[in-house]
């Protein structure tokens, strides 16, 4: 829950900005007179004084761009710490650069009082940058002692539960110092563990490190743990697991420090441990963006997404936020769900314009309406129709949205000159057994073809299952653990592909970065799981005990499923980009005439509302697919 001072904070959001914006822009101002002064012995006459005053704003204008430029200003300054140093001597790099090769080239030029001392400029650079640090790091100090103030000054005491902390690197260090004489902290941190030998016998905010993970079950009898946290930097699913095994079998409970992602948002602080979820234990190495190409991409830029309010679309518009565009529409039927992605942005990220707009892409005089009024430079179309059983009895809803509205959306992009349009796409479209994949598929080739005809970039990416999205078997599997309902898999055999949310978001951003139209992009999607191994994992994790707390029962494959998804189609190569997680997909495109063709004929089916035309329309004109002629009804449960 919030406290009062958070509410209060976010409440006057909108304020700290700008605030300590302008606190920068005094900072950059006192530096440069301050540096002037062993220029002109100490002694700042009226002329020099004229002279800095001219150079002040150029001088000012190249630092702000530079800092800008490497994104310090998406920093939260009270969580910045010795490597986002990095960042601030980058700028101070670039804008050292800038200026001295901008006072050289004026030696050329009549404009004498414009050439600022090369000394003037060294001087700057390094207190200018110096005091943009030193206001992040006293913001960061004061935070801190507020918050330990706000502590002591707690009467109420809480039973803090003996606890080790497995890892004592930076993430475990920050969790101890936060934690270390709270009266409000429920943690009594007894030690670390890590399996860093050199870190054995030493201390971390003066906790001792007392072993490797392979000693806790004896740290656990001596010490009398209640719990275990997992603190550990950039933790893989795969080190996860086996560390949730080993307290498993002592037994003892296991939490985890919030995600790098979550912390980075500013959405949580270290302290706000929790339950280990699933997605903890198949999370992977974290996403290495291409900043400055997301920069370049994204800033100062409209950006549309459509499905705003779904899974991969509210991700989407929260990292988004991150590159300073000039706004966001959230296009959303859904009104609910508009409203709440509306009110998060508000709420965290109030110094992005976003715009609110119910619409439902099919409607093609609405979307139009919108182009008409915003000009989107970059459109994100994440709206679709995703349930795989659910579209095997709607199939005309899914051609209609899928790939209709997908037609018609590209096409306003080209005709209101949008630089970039991207495609969400599945790894269902890859030989494809269901109705909503062939749709999927077919979006991406009617998409593709308008790459030909308009200048603008069209490209698709194309991945599997997200973690936690709306419909997808995390949360239903987690619904009836909370019921004590059995489980119910489809097959032993089934398997999967999985990535978390804001790592498919964040691979979406970088593929659109990395566009140069007509390209689909297919992410790694790294090893696939069994849904059986997925389902009995979060029985454990709810401290449950598969088939004798919670069974598990096979209700056998639906209409339209596979047991196995693919990543590409038979024939096809994959290029690597710049991403060692993003491939291009060399697929075979088809001409505008087989398009055309493709589209009457769908029409006619759709307006005669004849499915199993619709069904026979897949086949023809997709090889590689195998869409059932039968409709089946279909369970839309999981």
């Amino acid at each position: 829950m919030a406290t009062k001072d958070d509410k209060s904070s976010e409440q006057f959001w909108f304020l700290r900005r700008p605030l300590q914006f302008l606190a920068d822009v005094a900072v950059l101002c006192i530096a440069f007179f301050v540096a002037y002064l062993p220029a002109v012995n100490v002694q700042l006459g009226e002329f020099y004084i004229d002279v800095a005053l001219r150079q002040l704003p150029f001088v000012v204008l190249v630092q702000l761009s530079a800092l800008f430029l490497v994104g310090a200003y998406s920093l939260i300054w009270r969580y910045v710490s010795i490597e986002d140093i990095r960042v601030f001597m980058k700028a101070a790099a670039i804008s050292c650069v800038i200026l001295v090769a901008f006072r050289f080239l004026l030696i050329f030029t009549e404009f004498n009082l414009w050439q600022v001392p090369v000394s003037v400029i060294l001087i700057d650079t390094v207190m200018a940058f110096g005091g943009l640090l030193a206001l992040r790091i006293l913001r960061r100090f004061f935070y801190e002692l507020n918050e330990k103030n706000r502590s002591y000054g707690n009467r109420r005491r809480v039973k803090q539960k003996p606890t080790l902390l497995v890892g004592a690197g930076r993430m475990g260090a920050t969790l101890a110092k936060e934690m270390v004489g709270r009266a409000d902290a429920e943690l009594d941190i007894r030690g670390f563990v890590d399996d860093d030998p050199g870190k054995r016998g030493g201390s971390v905010n003066r906790i001792k490190v007392l072993g490797t993970t392979n000693d806790l079950p004896k740290l656990v009898d001596e010490l009398a743990i209640e719990q275990v946290v997992i603190a550990i930097d950039q933790a893989q699913g795969k080190e996860i697991r086996r560390i949730m095994d080993v307290c498993t079998s002592i037994p003892v409970k296991a939490m985890i420090v919030p995600s790098l992602n979550e912390i980075a948002h500013g959405r949580v602080s270290v302290s706000r441990i929790r339950d280990v979820q699933i997605e903890d234990l198949l999370g992977r190495d974290p996403v290495e963006l291409d900043d400055q190409n997301l920069h370049e991409f994204l800033s100062g830029k409209t950006v549309m997404v459509t499905g705003a309010g779904g899974s991969i679309g509210s991700e989407l518009v929260r990292q988004i936020t991150n590159y300073q565009p000039k706004q966001i529409l959230l296009v959303e039927r859904a009104e609910f769900f508009l409203f709440q992605i509306g009110r998060e942005l508000a709420r965290d990220f109030a110094d992005v314009v976003s715009v609110p707009l119910i619409a439902d892409v099919c409607d093609e005089s609405r979307m139009r309406e919108i182009f008409e009024q915003n000009r989107p430079e970059v459109i994100f179309h994440a709206a679709a129709h995703k349930h795989v059983p659910l579209m095997e009895i709607n199939s005309a809803e899914a051609v209609k949205n899928n790939i209709f509205a997908t037609r018609q959306l590209a096409t306003l992009a080209g005709e209101f000159g949008a630089a970039d349009f991207v495609m969400i796409s599945t790894d269902k479209a890859v030989n494809p057994t269901s109705i909503m994949g062939a749709s999927k598929r077919i979006a991406e080739i009617v998409v593709q073809e308008l790459d030909d005809i308009y200048p603008t970039n069209y490209i698709a990416v194309r991945f599997g299952n997200v973690l936690g999205s709306a419909g997808s078997v995390v949360p239903i599997f987690r619904e009836q653990i909370q019921k004590g309902e059995p489980i119910t898999v489809t097959d032993k055999e089934m398997t999967r592909y999985f990535m978390t949310i804001p790592e498919a978001s964040q691979l979406v951003l970088q593929a659109g970065a990395l566009g140069e139209g007509g390209e689909i992009f297919i992410l790694d999607m790294g090893q696939p799981v069994k849904i059986l191994d997925l389902a009995e994992d979060m029985i454990r994790l709810s401290g449950l005990t598969p088939y004798e707390d919670i069974d598990i029962q096979f209700t056998g494959i639906r209409d339209g499923e596979k047991l196995f998804e693919e990543l590409e189609i038979t024939g096809e190569n994959l290029l690597k980009t710049r991403n060692p997680k993003i491939f291009i997909g060399k697929i075979a495109t088809y001409s505008n005439e087989e398009v055309a063709q493709i589209l009457i004929e769908f029409r006619a089916a759709v307006d005669s509302k004849n499915e199993i035309e619709i069904r026979r329309i897949f086949n023809k004109f997709l090889p590689e697919a195998s869409i059932s002629m039968h409709r089946k009804a279909a369970a839309a449960d999981n």
